[in-house]
């Protein structure tokens, strides 16, 4: 078994063009969309857990700020107080499955996800494995 990380990206446009709604974020949903959404989401994790490859799963919040350090004594520098929306991330889960091709297959099914009018939004999700054990460097 492999972990995976699976990132669900804040996108304006997520799924094909000729999809109605998918050009819509989340906060111009309709209330009732965004629970079906919700409910799609714990019931995938649900699904997961069943067949043991579920590990965590977590919403985040739009807000957020980049930091970096920027020498000894100084204050961090920071870009924001909010980074692109391309750049943020809306949630992720971390699956432990057999293959990559597991992997896919899995996000796949979270891409499925409804959006606005119970359509499937097409959603991108990012894969992206565990490192396993660090490289051991020999001379």
């Amino acid at each position: 078994m492999a972990k995976y990380l699976l990132l669900k990206h804040y996108r304006r446009t997520s799924g094909p063009e000729n999809v109605p709604g998918t050009d819509l974020p989340i906060d111009q949903w309709a209330p009732e969309d965004v629970d079906a959404h919700v409910r799609f989401m714990q019931d995938w994790a649900e699904q997961m857990r069943e067949r043991g490859e579920f590990v965590d799963a977590q919403a985040l919040a739009p807000e957020g700020t980049f930091v970096r350090y920027d020498g000894e004594g100084r204050p961090p520098v920071t870009d924001g107080p909010f980074a692109e929306a391309k750049e943020l991330i809306a949630g992720w889960m971390v699956i432990d499955v057999d293959t990559p091709e597991r992997a896919h297959e899995a996000a796949a099914s979270l891409s499925a996800a409804p959006g606005p009018g119970g359509r499937p939004i097409h959603e991108w999700i990012e894969v992206r494995p565990f490192l396993g054990e660090p490289p051991v460097v020999t001379e």
